[in-house]
C-alpha cells in the first residue's frame, strides 16, 4: 500500500509541473503576486479559526474532556494529510496518537476519531449536496451533474454501511475469533472490545453527534470563504455562491482521488476544470491549488516540527538513564552521647 501511495504521489507531481508549464509558469507566478502575502496571511488565519472549530467538533463527543487536547489533535491530523507524503489515514493515525499524548485514553481517541471521521463525511456529503443543488441553478446543462450525483449516491451507501460496522462491527469479529479460536487473537479482541464500548457510548449521545455534524457542516460551508478573498485580490471576484459550488465539486473529486496523498495533481486539474466552467482561467485555478497547498505548508510545518519536538522530549526522557539510588548511612553513634 505504502509504494502505490508512492506511485501516486509521483505521478501527481509529474501531472502538477506538466501543468504549470503548460499553461505558463510565469502567469501562475503573475497569478500568484496578484493575490498577495495579505491572501496568504487572510487564508491562513481563516484556516486556523476552522481548525479550531473542527477540534471543538471532535472534542464535543467526548465530555469532561480538555479542548486544547482535541484542537491540538485535529492540527496534527491535518498536517499529517496534507503535509507528509501519506494519505488520510496515516494523518489520522498522527491525529489520535497526538490527543493519546494529551492525556485521552487510547480506546477513547481511537473511537472518537472513528466517529468524527463518520460525522465529517456525511458533512462533506450535505456540502457537496449543497453545491450540486446551486451547479444545477446555475449551470442546469452541466454535464457533472450526473456524475457527481452518482457518486454522492455511492458515497452515501459507504458512509451508512461505515456507521452498522461501528455499531455491530465488533459482534462479526467475535464470531470470527471463535471459529479460529481465541488464542491468536486475544490481544486484538481486547484493544476492539475496549474501542467497541467506547463507540458505543459516542453514539448513545445523540445531541452531541448532530452538534459534531452541524459544526462539520459550518466548517465547510465557512472555509470557501478562502477561495472567495483570494479571487477578489487577485480581481477575479466571484459570487459566494459560484465558489461554493467550484469548493464542493473540488473536495467531492478529492474524495474520489483519496489514495493520492495530499491529491497531489487531482486538485490542480479540478480548480482547471470546475474554475473554467465559472470562467476561471487555468492559470487562476494553479494559482489557487498553490495557495493552498503554501498554506497548509505554513501552518503544518510549524505544528509537524512542535509535535515532534514533544514526541523526541518524551522519548529521550524514557530512555535516559535514572541516577542511581545511594543509601545514606547515618550516623554511628558516638558511645556516651546519650549519657547525661
Amino acid at each position: 500500500m505504502r509504494f502505490v501511495s508512492v506511485i501516486g504521489a509521483a505521478v501527481g507531481l509529474a501531472a502538477m509541473g506538466a501543468l504549470v508549464v503548460h499553461f505558463g509558469a510565469e502567469a501562475v507566478i503573475r497569478s500568484l503576486l496578484a493575490i498577495g502575502w495579505v491572501g496568504l496571511a487572510a487564508i491562513c488565519l481563516i484556516h486556523l479559526a476552522l481548525i479550531a472549530v473542527m477540534g471543538i467538533s471532535w472534542r464535543v463527543l467526548v465530555p469532561h474532556t480538555p479542548s486544547w487536547a482535541f484542537i491540538w489533535g485535529r492540527l496534527i491530523r491535518d498536517a499529517g494529510s496534507e503535509v507528509l507524503p501519506l494519505s488520510q489515514m496515516g494523518g489520522l493515525v498522527l491525529g489520535a496518537r497526538a490527543v493519546t499524548m494529551a492525556g485521552v485514553p487510547g480506546p477513547v481517541a481511537t473511537a472518537s476519531t472513528i466517529v468524527d471521521l463518520t460525522l465529517e463525511f456525511f458533512a462533506k456529503l450535505a456540502y457537496t449536496a449543497l453545491g450540486l443543488l446551486l451547479l444545477i441553478r446555475l449551470r442546469p446543462a452541466s454535464a457533472a451533474a450526473l456524475p457527481v450525483t452518482t457518486g454522492m449516491a455511492a458515497a452515501g451507501l459507504i458512509a451508512i454501511a461505515f456507521v452498522v460496522v461501528q455499531r455491530h462491527g465488533f459482534d462479526l469479529f467475535d464470531r470470527f475469533a471463535r471459529a479460529f479460536g481465541h488464542g491468536w487473537a486475544d490481544r486484538t479482541a481486547a484493544g476492539a472490545a475496549a474501542v467497541h464500548i467506547e463507540l458505543g457510548h459516542i453514539h448513545r449521545r445523540r445531541a452531541r453527534l448532530c452538534s459534531g455534524f452541524f459544526l462539520h457542516l459550518v466548517c465547510w460551508v465557512a472555509g470557501t470563504l478562502e477561495v472567495w478573498i483570494a479571487l477578489r485580490l487577485a480581481g477575479r471576484p466571484l459570487d459566494f455562491a459560484v465558489a461554493l459550488v467550484i469548493e464542493s465539486m473540488l473536495y467531492a473529486i478529492r474524495t474520489v482521488a483519496f489514495a493520492i496523498p495530499n491529491a497531489v495533481g487531482v486538485q490542480e486539474g479540478a480548480y482547471i476544470l470546475v474554475g473554467g466552467a465559472f470562467g476561471l482561467t487555468p492559470e487562476i485555478g494553479l494559482a489557487l491549488s498553490l495557495l493552498k497547498r503554501a498554506r497548509d505548508l505554513v501552518i503544518g510545518v510549524p505544528a509537524l516540527g512542535a509535535w515532534q519536538a514533544f514526541e523526541g522530549g518524551r522519548l529521550w526522557r524514557r530512555l535516559a538513564p535514572r541516577p542511581a539510588v545511594v543509601p545514606i548511612a547515618k550516623p554511628a553513634r558516638i558511645w556516651g552521647e546519650d549519657r547525661d
